[in-house]
């Protein structure tokens, strides 16, 4: 594709999804909690670290694999669950999943995505994961274990970060609430951005179909249905709700959120063969730490008991190899993939991994590394300017 041989990288694409997107989907992609202080130090603390780079070793042969949560991967880069993708464009998750597949890595699909636990494992047979909460409804809960068993997903992932919605003021502002109110600047805004709207207008109807199911209401609008699984988030949940999961999942289990030691070794104590270190994309506690801040004091808590990912922030092959320096086995992407989803659908999410991809191996090179498991400690240095 023409258009995407003009990318030379991910803030290429998001330059061009900014210009694709009305301002409400843009604001809901781009915008943090509160102040966005959280969502702004995710990426601003990668500069904080130098890597240093080991020469005169023979980098001939570059292997970017590793194990994860008991898949190999093709690079240590797996794609997060975000929320409701067919804002971005009509092939939402679906588009993912393939590309993730095609590229040899990992997609975990959010319980809130515009597609089905089973439509997505049908059009992948790549690594997958289903990401859950601790929802009030424990009905829901089972049902959602036992299709992710059923449809052959590789592991789950829990969510524990949304005891509440967090304070997310750009939607706000722009209408994107539940239910959604829009402005008249907003409804301009649509206007003015005739290929994301007429893609809308004739795509698939737009749903939330892993919860549709369990609506007492089966023909609620999507206002009735986002309000219905926004409900279910449930305050009162504790450690003992996420072991309990972990026995009925008996299997590859991640707990996501992690910002603390202490949260990890309760993780870690509970079962979990992974923790993931992330602050929901500045998107729930402002202020909070940057994931890379935290990184290797979380890396020293789990003591090798569990494995260690992380997400926030992560743009460039150098932010990877940073954090594969400071003790994680893998990292997760969000908006970069949905940069490229917004752009091109599938084809954009593939450019998006072959960005990664492309920059991991060429930067292990440079740095001296021939597989993934040789970056440590001693490639990297915080620096003091």
């Amino acid at each position: 594709m023409k258009l995407m041989s003009r990318v030379c990288n991910i803030d290429d694409l998001r330059k061009r999804a900014c210009r694709t997107l009305p301002d409400p989907m843009l604001h809901y992609l781009e915008g943090g909690a509160d102040d966005e202080q959280t969502l702004h130090r995710n990426r601003e603390a990668y500069a904080a670290f130098d890597l240093l780079p080991r020469f005169l070793v023979d980098t001939t042969d570059i292997d970017t694999s590793t194990e994860v949560l008991g898949q190999t991967l093709a690079m240590p880069l797996l794609l997060a669950p975000t929320g409701m993708s067919r804002l971005f464009h009509p092939q939402a998750e679906l588009a993912v999943a393939r590309a993730a597949a095609e590229h040899g890595t990992m997609f975990c699909l959010s319980t809130v995505g515009s597609e089905s636990i089973e439509s997505v494992a049908a059009v992948s047979n790549g690594p997958k994961m289903f990401q859950i909460y601790v929802l009030g409804d424990q009905g829901l809960n089972t049902e959602f274990i036992s299709r992710a068993r059923e449809s052959g997903y590789n592991a789950l992932c829990l969510t524990i970060d949304v005891p509440v919605g967090g304070n997310r003021e750009r939607d706000i502002r722009t209408g994107m609430a539940i239910p959604p109110r829009f402005t008249w600047r907003s409804n301009l805004s649509f206007a003015t951005h005739p290929r994301w709207s007429l893609r809308q207008l004739f795509g698939p109807r737009f749903d939330i179909p892993n919860v549709t199911a369990r609506m007492p209401d089966k023909n609620a609008g999507l206002a009735e249905r986002m309000s219905y699984i926004f409900s279910q988030f449930e305050p009162s949940v504790t450690w003992k709700d996420a072991e309990r999961m972990i026995a009925e999942w008996n299997g590859p289990f991640a707990v996501k959120g992690i910002l603390s030691p202490e949260d990890a070794r309760q993780a870690v104590d509970i079962g979990a063969t992974a923790v993931m270190v992330s602050n929901h994309g500045g998107r729930q506690l402002d202020t909070s730490p940057a994931t890379i801040d935290v990184l290797a004091e979380i890396v020293a808590a789990v003591d090798g008991h569990a494995e260690v990912i992380i997400d926030g922030g992560i743009r460039r092959g150098t932010d990877v190899l940073k954090a594969l320096a400071l003790g994680a086995k893998a990292c997760m992407i969000g908006r970069p993939y949905l940069y490229g989803l917004t752009v091109a659908g599938q084809a954009g999410v593939s450019k998006v991994l072959d960005i990664f991809a492309t920059e991991i191996c060429r930067d292990m090179a440079l740095l001296g590394c021939r597989h993934t498991g040789e970056i440590g400690s001693r490639h990297i240095r915080r620096h003091s300017r």
